[in-house]
């Protein structure tokens, strides 16, 4: 029996077709993170895991993939340690690396190892994927792309309206509706001191972050299950009712500042109110709320934090960032400001092809199909494919001469080739040849030099 091939779950092979539209979304966040400034880099797929590790929260160190280290890993693995099945314990003595979950972390790396080659703020674009054992569904998989955008060393809160621009002008070459989620850390963290909940920081803001999708009443079960007391439960519970239906950022900001309590709070309102005041004056064609309930699941955010969701598709979180103060800090170069978001591709490419949106031509990246069925014009026939690739024109030559012109004719169709040129004896004697259009039939005795016309200007 022959052996059953599959890929790992999370997973997935792409199609050519699939592989232009995905090239698609990336080159036009590309040309748009190229036009604002950003200049690209690049880094390994995998990193020590002691870069990783304890940057993204429990639940985050938990989806790393750690890889084994090479050799006998086993060799410093005591019998003790294999019957005690501490799996954390003996992962940290057999394995050094891991794929790398996420680009914020390791550029936070790169830039402290290449702090003297570069020059602040620096501004930096990355295109690659990153892996997370996460439990594969609609919209999350293991291996997937992330196409970021980070601003670092300047805290000037400029740098966050020029990502609410990037966002802007990104779904709108893409043309999708979005909605961007805008909250800050520190507002977060004013909430939690309010509700007594400040040492347990980190559970209170994951469950609340959860409203949306568990509704309030679990919402505040789950937090009396964490301590929460039922003063506190009654007082967040009229504050959420009361300000869940208010639509206007600036106005629910308000409300909010209200409640909340403490300087990190104030300041945290005072960052919001610069962004959301100048962001009206600009005239964006996204939609941008407030949501002071909005998380983000990473230790690592200090500040301003963005979520992007599509107005027109059930999908997640298709864009998210934020401010890192001290994210270098980490790595030994403190006081190191940073802001940058992240495009999920994977998503993105999901949202598009749900709404059929993906450009028509995406498929139609080979112009043109040279017959090639006369075994004694081989040469020729060569001859003339390389003089309409030097002329820019991306083809395919049939290399069997063998083969009957109407099976190559029928391979046209199927891979769908716009043109097919049909080179006979006379045609290549008088320097004039059949040019046939595959989408509607039609067929012209053409030069040399109408080739190129027709190909670069006939509408397909």
């Amino acid at each position: 029996m022959a052996e059953q091939l599959n890929i790992p779950k999370g997973t997935r092979d792409f199609t050519p077709e699939q592989v232009l539209k995905r090239e698609y979304i990336f080159s036009t966040l590309k040309a748009i993170f190229i036009k604002y400034g950003f200049v690209p880099i690049e880094t390994p797929s995998m990193e020590q895991l002691s870069t990783l590790m304890g940057k993204y929260g429990e639940e985050g160190d938990k989806l790393l993939f750690k890889i084994l280290n090479s050799g006998d890993f086993l060799s410093e693995v005591s019998d003790n340690d294999l019957q005690q099945k501490n799996i954390p314990s003996l992962a940290a003595k057999i394995c050094e690396k891991g794929l790398r979950y996420d680009l914020t972390v390791p550029f936070a790396r790169y830039v402290v190892m290449h702090r003297n080659e570069i020059s602040f703020p620096f501004k930096r674009y990355q295109i690659q994927p990153v892996w997370r054992a996460d439990r594969p569904q609609k919209g999350r998989y293991r291996e997937f792309y992330q196409c970021d955008v980070d601003s670092i060393g300047s805290p000037s809160l400029m740098n966050e309206i020029e990502l609410l621009l990037i966002i802007n002008d990104a779904f709108n070459a893409l043309n999708l509706k979005v909605k961007v989620l805008l909250n800050n850390r520190k507002i977060l963290l004013g909430l939690a001191e309010r509700c007594q909940m400040h040492e347990n920081f980190f559970a209170f803001s994951a469950i609340i972050d959860k409203l949306d999708k568990i509704g309030l009443e679990k919402v505040l079960v789950e937090l009396q299950q964490i301590g929460m007391s039922q003063t506190n439960l009654n007082d967040l519970n009229d504050f959420l009712s009361s300000t869940m239906s208010i639509k206007n950022p600036l106005q629910k900001l308000e409300i909010t500042a209200k409640f909340i309590k403490g300087e990190v709070a104030e300041k945290g309102i005072a960052e919001m109110r610069y962004i959301l005041d100048n962001i009206g004056r600009l005239n964006l064609a996204i939609e941008t709320e407030f949501d002071f309930l909005l998380a983000r699941g990473l230790n690592y955010y200090t500040g301003t934090i963005l979520e992007v969701k599509s107005t027109e598709a059930a999908m997640g979180s298709i864009c998210g960032g934020g401010r890192y103060d001290n994210l270098t800090g980490i790595f030994g170069m403190p006081d190191v400001s940073g802001v940058g978001m992240s495009f999920g591709a994977d998503r993105i490419y999901d949202v598009i092809e749900q709404l059929q949106r993906f450009p028509s031509h995406l498929s139609q990246s080979i112009k043109l199909f040279i017959a090639n069925f006369i075994p004694e014009l081989e040469i020729e026939v060569l001859q003339l494919a390389i003089k309409l690739r030097q002329n820019n024109i991306p083809l395919e030559l049939f290399p069997d001469s063998s083969v009957k012109l109407k099976k190559q004719l029928n391979l046209a169709h199927q891979k769908q080739i716009p043109w097919v040129l049909i080179p006979g004896d006379e045609e290549i004697k008088q320097g004039k040849f059949t040019l046939k259009n595959m989408l509607r039939g039609e067929q012209f005795v053409i030069t040399f030099d109408e080739i190129l016309n027709y190909i670069h200007t006939y509408e397909n």
